[in-house]
């Protein structure tokens, strides 16, 4: 087992201080993440915990999932690594340099009809 834990569903009072303590209960903590909103520095309502040992994080995984911690119950799971960003639609085209469009042929003007035009309608 990995020693990186995802914690979800946090309250948005949770800090990372608050997470140190409840998962130093089980055991030495190594690095907590606590992710925020870039906008407004608010707490994006989940977190990364690294544990000393493996064995720590499978206690800390049995003994904290659905746990009640700030008023909600926190989801503990195993993290699982990250993915690398998926590329645009059409990145895997070689369309070259891009260019202005310009139509293959002219384009017509559309003339009105005059009503005394010498073609009548049927």
């Amino acid at each position: 087992m990995n020693s990186k834990l995802y914690v979800g569903n946090l309250s948005p009072g949770v800090t990372e201080a608050d997470l140190q303590l409840l998962f130093s209960r089980i055991g030495a903590v190594t690095e907590v993440q606590l992710k925020l909103d870039p906008t407004t520095h608010q707490s994006r309502g989940y977190a990364f915990v690294t544990m000393a040992t493996p064995d720590l994080a499978a206690a800390a995984l049995r003994d904290l999932h659905s746990c009640n911690f700030g008023g909600r119950y926190i989801a503990v799971t195993e993290a699982r690594p990250p993915q690398e960003p998926k590329a645009p639609i059409g990145a895997g085209f070689d369309l070259g340099p891009s260019a202005p469009f310009r139509p293959s042929h002219p384009q017509r003007k559309h003339q009105r009809r005059s009503p005394n035009s010498s073609r009548r309608r049927r």
